[in-house]
């Protein structure tokens, strides 16, 4: 029984990740359990069985896709100092996720926020809930930096987390669209100048 339910979980491990994949590049939309099961070498029952239905398993692909992108950015900026020296290590996690994350389209909480944006529904709520998340992350980054006097009092901690965010789907949009390689470092730049609030020498 143990063997078993094992065998299942690596299973539905291995359709998750090749969903990842291919959804980076289709869309969670696009995402169809004949491409997966052909992919695969499975048939299509034995791909949506272990989720019972195609948005289910769209939703283990989008679930998956945060927890990476959490994983690299978040978690490990855990480990610095609050205040300015973690939100500096979350702006260098973030542009180095962005120069080289784990799937071949680009940041996949970008795409599919645009993606589901405009379409009701269980995936959207759940890409919802992940980018307030992150948001209110991001926020609670900044008000630290603010308390500890390292970030200026004077500026609005919501409209930092707009700027951040803007420059971050922005720099997405330069790589995988216009092929700027420059485009993460250039974004590490412009949020550290963000973060500094104008003060010389902050945003080396």
């Amino acid at each position: 029984m143990r063997h078993s339910a094992e065998e299942a979980r690596r299973t539905r491990d291995r359709i998750v990740a090749a969903g990842v994949a291919r959804a980076s590049t289709d869309g969670l939309h696009g995402l169809t359990i004949g491409s997966l099961a052909e992919e695969l070498g499975m048939s299509k029952a034995g791909v949506v069985g272990p989720f019972g239905s195609r948005v289910d398993l769209q939703s283990a692909v989008l679930s998956r896709a945060v927890d990476l992108f959490t994983r690299a950015v978040a978690a490990p900026s855990l480990n610095a100092e609050a205040g300015l020296p973690r939100l500096r290590v979350v702006i260098d996690l973030w542009c180095r996720y962005l120069d080289g994350g784990p799937f071949p389209n680009g940041c996949f909480v970008t795409a599919a926020s645009c993606e589901l944006d405009g379409r009701p529904g269980e995936l959207r709520e759940s890409i919802h809930d992940a980018v307030t998340r992150w948001r209110a992350f991001l926020r609670d980054q900044v008000t630290a930096a603010q308390a500890a006097g390292d970030v200026p009092a004077d500026r609005d901690a919501d409209d930092l987390v707009t700027v951040l965010t803007g420059i971050a789907m922005a720099a997405n949009q330069e790589l995988q669209l216009l092929d700027d390689g420059r485009a993460p470092a250039r974004a590490r730049r412009l949020m550290l100048a963000a973060v500094a609030g104008g003060r010389g020498g902050e945003a080396s």
